[in-house]
């Protein structure tokens, strides 16, 4: 192939066909000619929603049946198996599903979108996973591990009361219920492009399968479902990479074309907090951002707690970083292709593709025209990451209804009957909801940003609370709820600033350059996306405002209110009272600040005062943490 850029349909193919008219060159005919979802991959899509529900029935089924056998087996039982599979999951298949729970088409169309439009400064979001995985195994998993709890908000009832397990749950519920529809409408966007069916037909169809198998198997299909569909995922990614390069002309070529197109970036040192993306906003914001997905999303952390030990769930928690980097390489390779492929015809400016996120289908479309089959093994694959993504969130949800919503407010215990209704229902009702939602996602803009920003509403606080609860042990309930209560307030008001800002048009990014200098097809020329001289200029002049911040440091942002907040109340609320506040728990804290704290309060084990050093008081409390059940606080 030569070295001029490679778009839809060659020039070679216009000029060879001498009764090819203007017409048929236009974006609608080429739409028209694109658009072939055959036979073939409909077939491969089909097979791979089947073994999602085969997978779905086959534990359903193993789970009745063992329960069916063990008539006497202890309350609470099934709800082990179904939310946390019974504590006894393998650390391979838990560190591919933790991966692909986080790996979503959001990241995969996402990610070559952002290396397409405005270059690769954001790869080196690798160190902040890094950063990330050292930060969870040192402070946060010890804990969680330790307490051998179902719902990782029932630490927040443990360490402060009742009242912050409940709001930790419902703020949880809030970010998953704002972040489902956009995994939701990101593989109905690339179906769409490949075959031209309505988004709000596809949605629907793919929500009720994914809550088909998640509401039948548990936590062990979800688990099990993701390892099948991240091997097509990867098989998808891996053959478009090759493909691509291969017909673009190796590797060289596209290193070129990215190098002249300004791609490639070193990283920007600049501290400016409005830029889209800096070496400082990617080492300081993006960590955070990380660390609350991850330490305190009950999908992440019900997989942690289905592994019997904390060494398991430490090696685990070492193959999701070690996986997500290897994922996130091909994802900014095939970026990089991508734009080599279209550096002298961008479909953006043609209208070939409608919407950013629609560019990776539609170079799909191109690439695998002539193979039938191919199609539908890439959009299976995106499909696949966004049904391990939903499936984990609605097993999740079950878990947080049935654990914080229910139990806790029931007059009576529970039976098993019960149980299986509200997981199960809740996983429909959920399911349906995100379903109602996504029909406003396509209005909020890129869904990379998009969805950083809308999780950091309710993410920041939440993460915030957890933080303020295993870092600070200063800080008293009173203070983490008056806390958490400011930093939503402040978070909703900012994220909405921010992303009616994007919607409206007054706050732009600057785009890398792009060219239509030798596309072989007719369009009307739309310059819309990028930035004029006059917009340039009124974007240098427009007042910036603090919601003009990079979305990578709204987390942290939103946590640091949250902080300050729950310490400047507890201060207050201490200042105020003369009675003793009751000792923490050690367990409760993170092995670094019980280290830390040099002199305690005196306090009673087993009815005995003592008056000890740190050292020792925490390991008697260990020692008597121990003589009590799993999961069950030790308040002697």
């Amino acid at each position: 192939m030569s070295n001029s850029a490679r778009t839809v349909g060659s020039a070679e193919d216009y000029s060879n066909d001498d009764e090819t008219h203007s017409a048929e060159r236009t974006i609608e005919s080429i739409h028209r000619r694109l658009q072939r979802f055959d036979w073939p991959d409909y077939l491969v899509f089909v097979l791979m929603l089947l073994i999602c529900i085969v997978i779905g029935l086959y534990f359903g089924y193993r789970d009745h049946q063992k329960h069916k056998r063990q008539k006497n087996a202890r309350r609470g039982s099934e709800a082990l198996d179904y939310l946390v599979g019974g504590r006894k999951m393998k650390i391979f298949p838990v560190s591919v599903s933790l991966v692909a729970s986080w790996i979503s088409g959001i990241s995969l169309l996402g990610t070559s979108t952002e290396i397409y439009v405005y270059g690769t400064q954001y790869c080196y979001i690798v160190l902040a996973v890094i950063i990330m995985g050292f930060v969870i195994h040192h402070v946060f998993l010890p804990v969680f591990h330790d307490l051998q709890i179902t719902s990782a908000y029932e630490y927040l009832q443990r360490r402060f009361d009742q009242r912050m397990r409940l709001f930790g749950s419902i703020l949880f519920t809030v970010a998953c219920l704002l972040w489902m529809p956009i995994v939701i409408y990101v593989p109905a966007l690339a179906f769409n492009q490949v075959t031209g069916l309505s988004i709000h037909v596809v949605t629907p169809i793919v929500c009720m399968i994914c809550v088909f198998y998640t509401s039948i198997g548990g936590l062990k299909a979800v688990v099990w479902t993701d390892v099948i569909q991240s091997a097509i995922t990867l098989l998808a990614l891996l053959t478009v990479l090759v493909k691509g390069t291969y017909d673009i002309g190796g590797p060289m070529e596209v290193l070129k074309r990215n190098l002249a197109g300004e791609r490639l970036e070193a990283p920007i040192w600049n501290p400016d907090p409005t830029l889209r993306h800096s070496i400082w906003i990617i080492l300081i914001g993006a960590p955070v951002w990380f660390c609350y997905g991850v330490s305190c999303s009950q999908d992440m952390i019900q997989r942690f707690l289905a592994l019997p030990t904390l060494q398991d769930a430490r090696k685990a928690l070492r193959g999701f970083v070690l996986g997500w980097i290897v994922v996130n390489m091909i994802f900014f390779l095939i970026g990089l292709l991508v734009y080599a492929t279209y550096s002298r015809c961008d479909p953006l400016t043609t209208q070939l593709a409608k919407a950013k996120d629609q560019l990776l289908p539609l170079f799909v479309m191109e690439t695998f025209a002539a193979y039938p089959g191919m199609t539908g093994v890439f959009v299976a694959g995106i499909f696949s990451a966004a049904l391990s993504s939903l499936s984990s969130a609605l097993n999740a949800l079950s878990a947080i209804t049935l654990e914080d919503f229910c139990k806790p407010y029931c007059s009576k215990p529970l039976t098993e009957r019960q149980i299986s209704y509200i997981m199960r229902g809740s996983v429909l009702v959920y399911g349906m909801l995100s379903v109602v939602l996504s029909i406003a996602v396509e209005h909020l803009g890129t869904v990379m940003q998009l969805t950083m920003t809308l999780s950091s509403a309710s993410g920041a606080p939440l993460f915030g609370l957890f933080v303020m609860g295993i870092l600070m042990p200063w800080v008293n309930g009173t203070g983490a709820l008056y806390g958490g209560v400011t930093g939503l307030l402040v978070m909703l008001y900012t994220c909405f600033k921010a992303q009616y800002s994007i919607a409206s048009g007054s706050r732009t990014f600057d785009t890398k350059p792009t060219s239509v200098a030798d596309c072989p097809y007719e369009f009307a020329f739309n310059a819309t996306g990028s930035l004029g001289d006059e917009d340039e200029t009124a974007y240098e002049q427009m007042e910036k405002s603090f919601y003009h911040m990079s979305y990578m440091y709204f987390t942290l942002f939103g946590t640091s209110v949250t902080c300050l907040t729950g310490t400047v109340i507890s201060l207050l609320t201490k200042l105020r009272t003369t009675d003793r506040q009751p000792p923490i728990d050690p367990m409760l804290l993170a092995p670094c600040i019980r280290r830390l704290q040099t002199r305690v309060e005196p306090v009673t084990i087993h009815n005995v005062p003592t008056t000890l050093d740190c050292k020792q008081q925490i390991e008697l409390l260990e020692d008597s943490t121990r003589q009590t059940k799993p999961g069950k606080r030790n308040d002697d």
